[in-house]
């Protein structure tokens, strides 16, 4: 079996060492240097995060192409993608665990108002604000796919009155679940720390918009962990600017990495991450990556398979 990597921010030396100790029998090929075009023919796996505009499509004879990361839209973007070739998301323990620590560490630290102390302790001021009950903080999820579902489970588990919407009805033991245009807005009205977990898709893009914003409660909080493009930064900072949101915390950005004059990076009520909220580890990853191999070599359908229809 031969596997083409196509990353430019991946660990490429720590993916092949993990992959091939799953996988003993694997030829691990790094793309471009390592590949020829006569390899292109015996190519079996494609493992890519963002691979560039048909790359892809010079492979003739791929039997899947496997994400490095739990979005596919860096893929799915590309016109040229070989539509006959299933897309399959990366699922993994480690992933979701990162992504449930940051969510969560988030969402504690807006409803303790830790930010706030921490600018009284820098001020030199002594002073305790009055401690809210989670059971009456309202935690909206937008999403419950893995990621969403997992951050859902725990907020649960620490009492917050926590609520998901998504396209389609899903169902989480203690999460009030709403789904579809007509249940956008009864979710946005009891939300009062937001969460984005959504995949990126055309329906989605741009969710996070004036009209959605006005929409919470006043003194509301925005997370958005999961595409920069779910969010119009406009709205959002004039949402910031007229105090109606409270603050917001975003590890993901319409360009990548931020242009150093954005208004984000001086902004007193917004907290900045790199597109750090969770990153893939090649030692966990690589198995459930192997995994989808084998199943594929059985003959079996391969899991979280992709439906490009809805593009997650």
């Amino acid at each position: 079996m031969k596997l083409v990597f196509i990353s430019k921010s991946d660990k490429k030396a720590a993916w092949r060492d993990s992959l091939q100790a799953q996988l003993p029998d694997l030829e691990f090929l790094i793309w471009p240097d390592e590949i020829s075009d006569a390899d292109k023919a015996s190519i079996d796996y494609a493992l890519v995060w963002r691979p560039p505009t048909g790359v892809l499509k010079t492979f003739p004879n791929l039997k899947a192409i496997l994400s490095l990361g739990a979005g596919v839209d860096g893929v799915l973007v590309d016109p040229e993608l070989p539509t006959h070739i299933p897309v399959c998301r990366l699922v993994d323990r480690c992933l979701t665990q990162g992504m449930t620590e940051y969510v969560l560490y988030h969402v504690i630290r807006q409803h303790r108002r830790f930010g706030d102390y921490e600018k009284m302790t820098a001020a030199g001021e002594w002073d305790v604000f009055t401690q809210e009950d989670a059971r009456r903080r309202g935690v909206g999820i937008l999403g419950l796919g893995e990621l969403g579902r997992d951050a859902a489970e725990k907020l649960v588990a620490l009492d917050y009155d926590v609520a998901s919407w998504s396209r389609s009805p899903k169902d989480v033991a203690g999460v009030t679940s709403f789904h579809g245009a007509d249940g956008l807005d009864g979710f946005l009205a009891r939300t009062q720390i937001l969460i984005c977990l959504l995949p990126l898709t055309d329906e989605t893009q741009g969710i996070i918009n004036a009209e959605h914003l006005a929409k919470l409660p006043k003194g509301a909080y925005v997370i958005n962990c999961a595409r920069g493009a779910h969010v119009v930064d406009d709205d959002l900072l004039a949402a910031l600017d007229s105090g109606h949101i409270a603050g917001a915390t975003l590890d993901v950005f319409n360009e990548e990495p931020l242009p150093k004059d954005h208004a984000y990076w001086t902004h007193p009520k917004v907290i900045m991450t790199p597109h750090a909220a969770s990153l893939t580890v090649p030692h966990s990853a690589a198995e459930y990556v192997a995994e989808n191999i084998r199943l594929i070599e059985a003959g079996e359908t391969p899991m979280n398979i992709v439906d490009l229809t809805t593009g997650y």
